[in-house]
């Protein structure tokens, strides 16, 4: 344990249906601002790693920064994953509110703590999109949205399929768009190829339809309160085209590009294999200029609020 910060285990809820997370509190004496650090897609532990393997840790580094810039957080294992893997009930009735329910319940647990003072919401990938929706009641004292996504899931992804999936048969990336824009109009579509299962099966089609729906810039566009969105230049999955629509969204709103930094929220080339390499290197800190970034906003928005 750091002499700067203290850690202690948070849950929310009781039995199987309990949501577990790491509260960082700075060891510095009285009240402090605090985030609430949400991830994005995929099944991603409270660490910023995944069960497929990945394991970066970029959440817990992030943490740690922010308690030495200060700043209190709450990092947490989402629903079905890790410690919270018990609470996730069954796949067809998941739907994405489901994960902003959560976060406003965790936001609210973090707002009760005796040594906070304030509330943020700092949303990673999908889960910039988590907490702009949740932001509306939550009313955090600011949004910090991170490698966020900028469009709506169904065109990110067929950027994504347009990139990875340019050698596919041609009839299943017609069948893949037939699916795509079915639920897009909110219907369900009974047969789908087995090479699609992973990703189309029926049992996951009405999360998919309740995400689809959303507009990350739209939702950003109403919520008034001071707004970060940070974007690296060698992040291979969201790009600054999303970062520009999203700080478009309304006046007001701060973008910082961070240069050489990817979706892991590491420096890291351009170069695919070399990017993705630190996907895996936890010992990696986080981009030079990421943390002095963020401890800049949440400070200047603390001063915001004070007046």
């Amino acid at each position: 344990m750091s002499a700067t910060f203290t850690e202690t285990p948070a849950m929310l809820g009781e039995g199987t249906a309990a949501l577990h997370g790491t509260l960082t509190m700075p060891a510095a004496p009285g009240r402090h601002d605090a985030g609430l650090i949400w991830s994005g897609s995929g099944p991603a532990d409270r660490d910023g790693n995944s069960t497929r393997g990945l394991a970066n840790n970029c959440f817990r580094l992030l943490a740690h920064g922010l308690a030495e810039a200060g700043f209190a957080s709450l990092r947490t294992d989402k629903r079905g994953v890790a410690a919270s893997a018990a609470a996730i009930g069954r796949e067809e009735d998941l739907r994405f509110d489901v994960f902003v329910d959560d976060a406003v319940r965790w936001a609210g647990w973090l707002a009760a703590r005796p040594g906070v003072r304030r509330v943020f919401l700092l949303g990673h990938s999908e889960g910039g999109l988590v907490v702009t929706l949740a932001a509306e009641r939550v009313k955090p004292a600011g949004l910090v949205l991170m490698s966020a996504p900028g469009f709506p899931a169904a065109d990110v992804l067929r950027r994504q399929m347009a990139t990875l999936g340019a050698g596919a048969p041609e009839a299943l990336r017609r069948e893949t768009e037939a699916i795509m824009a079915a639920l897009e109009r909110g219907e369900t579509v009974a047969r789908v190829s087995p090479e699609l299962a992973a990703a189309y099966r029926p049992s996951v089609q009405s999360y998919l339809i309740s995400w689809f729906r959303h507009d990350p810039a739209a939702a950003l566009g109403s919520r008034g309160v001071p707004t970060l969105v940070v974007q690296g230049s060698t992040d291979f999955q969201t790009t600054m085209d999303d970062a520009k629509r999203l700080a478009a969204a309304r006046p007001g709103i701060r973008l910082a590009p961070i240069g050489g930094m990817n979706h892991v929220l590491k420096d890291a080339p351009a170069e695919h294999a070399a990017n993705y390499a630190t996907y895996f290197r936890p010992m990696l800190p986080l981009s030079e200029a990421l943390l002095p970034t963020l401890a800049d906003f949440l400070r200047a928005a603390t001063a915001a609020n004070d007046r």
